[in-house]
């Protein structure tokens, strides 16, 4: 089970559009290493499903949503 404070790596292969530096082109962030920020659960005090939950902070100033079983821990 991942938790904020984490460090983790991306695992598989993702394309992402807003990476810096990269923007609006294709950048694939397969094994870069970041810090879980968050974990979504709730929206104002109101639970949530959120499709992509984990929050996860590179540098840069990047940040990216994940699902669980996208990441391991580094």
């Amino acid at each position: 089970m991942i938790k904020v404070g984490a460090r983790v790596r991306v695992k598989d292969s993702i394309c992402v559009y807003h990476y810096p530096g990269h923007r609006n082109q294709t950048f694939d962030i397969k094994d870069q290493e970041g810090e879980v920020v968050a974990i979504i659960q709730d929206w104002e005090g109101r639970p949530v499903s959120a499709n992509l939950p984990v929050k996860v902070k590179f540098e840069k100033k990047f940040t990216a949503h994940f699902i669980e079983s996208e990441l391991e821990l580094s």
